[in-house]
């Protein structure tokens, strides 16, 4: 059965990786010289006395961990991290509700992007700092950022990436996983200073220019500001434009290709082709309808559109512009984006590009099948020929996905939510985006009018869509808690 003494060891280990980031926050509530010091005190002590009381638990166990117990921890790590995340919020008096914290919390962490706060720029520094480092934390994932960094705690590390990595395909870079692992995190890092100080370089302070670029490396799109600070620049923009559609690459990829100089990994990898095509198209098409329609001047059409279609295929929910007052063929455009996603292997959410791309190679071969029955022709992606066992994973995940997205729309239908929303909500929140597309909910407005019920719904299906559906709803099957 499961091994709940090393799951707790392995919580309590995390926690005190989550203690460590929020005492982080002091130092900046130092530096603004903020009263909530005490805040960030009590939280981290807090944080750390449950890590403790957890490795206690757990003390006798074994690093054995089975594959059960790999989709557990990872569920529960989440859920725990976000519990305890929450806590700055409620101690300063942020949020009087504890529904409100944790999905603000929850959405930090799986990177989705939606607020409650009506008026962001009323919070502390020490919140607003903590608010994007939760993004960053969960950008490639809180487990396999322990397995980076503590590759000893868990036994069964490989089991533990499979259950929280996206995507359906596992590519290597290294033989040992902890070292790939450090080798991701090291590109992730990286990618988030080089977004920091050009972002400082270009006019912003060095605090929007450290929470923004740690938002945009992790495509998670919370804002230190109301409305939308990069319409103060179009250099920023297209600099955020730029290192969201680099996070929106698979990382092994980034990494063959930037440290191995092996740039022909580009041009032959067939999600990343798709990727590309799926932006220029999309923006192409976008551009006209707001040269045409909203007497757009070709510029401002090329960087709004074209800032739009990046972040919204690499779920990171960031705006120039308020595209709810766009034509709705745009919405159209851009909920296609939300449900498909950049590449797997990166911080975006979504369907992701490579099960997209293997849906079309199954149609396009069912459709050979028809003219020729007798034809053996298998499924390539990478030059490897993608397993049976594969194509049937990928077509129940498909099958799950638009459940999802279909009984997310009817609740909200029910709640009272207008049918628009309740669509571009119930995308928003599987894909992990976190922007809405009516003026109601929209890119620059707050998640706050929502119902308490309906929040704690959204909060369970953003983690959902982080942890790609299936890691979760095995927890809830008959045969996961059988002993045999």
């Amino acid at each position: 059965m499961i091994n709940w003494k090393l799951i707790a060891k392995i919580l309590g280990s995390l926690l005190f990786i989550e203690a460590f980031f929020m005492a982080c926050c002091l130092a900046m509530t130092a530096i603004y010289s903020e009263d909530n010091l005490l805040v960030f005190l009590i939280s981290t002590a807090i944080t750390a006395a449950g890590g403790a009381l957890f490795r206690y638990l757990g003390h006798t166990a074994e690093n054995a961990l089975s594959r059960r117990d790999a989709y557990v921890v990872v569920t529960l790590t989440w859920v725990v991290f976000s519990l305890f995340g929450m806590l700055p919020f409620l101690i300063h008096g942020a949020v009087d509700s504890l529904t409100d914290a944790f999905f603000e919390t929850m959405s930090g962490f799986t990177t989705t992007g939606a607020t409650i706060f009506d008026d962001v720029e009323s919070l502390s520094h020490g919140l607003l700092f903590w608010r994007s480092m939760m993004q960053w934390i969960g950008g490639l994932g809180i487990v396999f950022f322990t397995v980076a960094l503590l590759p000893s705690l868990v036994g069964g590390s490989v089991k533990v990436f499979a259950a929280e990595a996206t995507g359906p395909m596992r590519s290597k870079m290294h033989p040992r996983l902890s070292t790939s692992a450090k080798w991701i995190w090291s590109i992730y890092l990286l990618l988030t200073v080089a977004c920091g100080v050009s972002f400082w370089a270009c006019g912003m302070d060095w605090f929007d220019a450290t929470n923004y670029s740690m938002s945009t490396t992790a495509t998670g799109g919370f804002s230190t500001h109301n409305g939308s600070v990069f319409l103060a620049s179009p250099t920023i923009e297209y600099l955020a434009i730029l290192f969201q559609f680099l996070a929106g690459i698979n990382f092994t990829l980034l990494y063959m290709t930037f440290f191995k100089l092996r740039f022909s990994a580009f041009v032959h990898n067939s999600e990343f082709k798709l990727y590309i095509a799926t932006i220029v198209v999309a923006t192409a098409g976008i551009m006209c309808l707001l040269m045409t329609s909203m007497d757009y001047d070709w510029e401002y059409a090329l960087r709004s559109s074209l800032f739009q279609v990046v972040s919204f295929i690499t779920t990171t929910g960031l705006s120039n512009t308020d595209a709810g007052y766009w034509p709705h063929l745009t919405w159209v455009i851009l909920c296609v984006l939300m449900f498909m996603g950049a590449c797997a292997g990166s911080t975006t959410g979504g369907f992701k590009s490579v099960r997209v791309l293997m849906l079309l190679r199954v149609l396009r071969n069912e459709f050979h099948h028809i003219l020729h029955p007798n034809a053996v022709l298998p499924v390539r992606m990478g030059g490897q020929t993608v397993p049976q066992s594969r194509l049937l994973t990928l077509l129940a995940f498909f099958l799950l996905y638009i459940i999802m997205l279909v009984l997310t729309a009817v609740i909200m239908s029910l709640a009272g939510v207008d049918f628009t929303n309740a669509i571009t909500i119930s995308f928003s929140l599987i894909s992990n985006v976190g922007a809405g597309l009516d003026t109601n909910i929209g890119p620059q407005m707050s998640w706050s009018d929502l119902s308490d019920g309906l929040k704690w719904i959204c909060s369970f299906l953003m983690l959902v869509g982080r942890l790609e559906i299936m890691a979760v709803l095995v927890l809830f099957t008959r045969d996961f808690w059988k002993k045999s």
